[in-house]
């Protein structure tokens, strides 16, 4: 199931789960509160907007990603779904979809250049990496144009550019 399963890795996050950051003396996980933690931390690098209604909206995004698709496509929930007999592409494929279309409507009311406004943002964040699940798992990305239109904007910013998966160190030949 991956490196996050190793002992060593379960000392640092006892659910085998990424990710987990090693900062400022301390070890994060979860996606959100590492981002919100980042964000009160680094304040010249706002993650999350001033504006109390549009601070909503990026949350709202993020959280519909984070725990209305995520954890419902992840491995160790693939893994399990096969075991039942379920094919796994295209249990994601479902879930993603049903997802994404959420997301894709809530993008109707908020998103300018990126998914709240014209400045990046937490459901920027979250957004990115599960449309680059919904490509790995086919998901027809034709249903959302604005999803696409704001994924397209992000991964043309160097920092998305810098954390696209297929760049990273450790990221399997056959993902690359």
């Amino acid at each position: 199931e991956g490196q996050q399963k190793s002992a060593d890795y379960l000392t640092l996050n006892p659910m085998g789960q990424l990710p987990t950051l090693i900062i400022d003396g301390l070890t994060l996980t979860q996606s959100l509160p590492i981002i919100e933690y980042l964000d009160e931390t680094r304040p010249d690098n706002r993650i999350l907007p001033q504006d109390a209604v549009q601070r909503y909206q990026a949350r709202r995004i993020a959280e519909i990603v984070n725990s209305g698709i995520q954890p419902v496509q992840n491995l160790s929930v693939l893994i399990k779904v096969a075991k039942l007999g379920v094919d796994k592409a295209t249990w994601a494929n479902e879930v993603i979809t049903q997802g994404l279309q959420a997301v894709e409507a809530a993008l109707q009311q908020t998103a300018g250049r990126y998914c709240v406004g014209d400045t990046v943002s937490i459901a920027d964040l979250a957004v990115v990496p599960q449309v680059y699940n919904a490509k790995r798992f086919n998901v027809d990305m034709s249903k959302f144009p604005i999803i696409s239109r704001v994924n397209d904007a992000l991964v043309e910013l160097d920092a998305f550019k810098a954390a696209d998966p297929k760049k990273q160190p450790d990221c399997p030949e056959d993902l690359k």
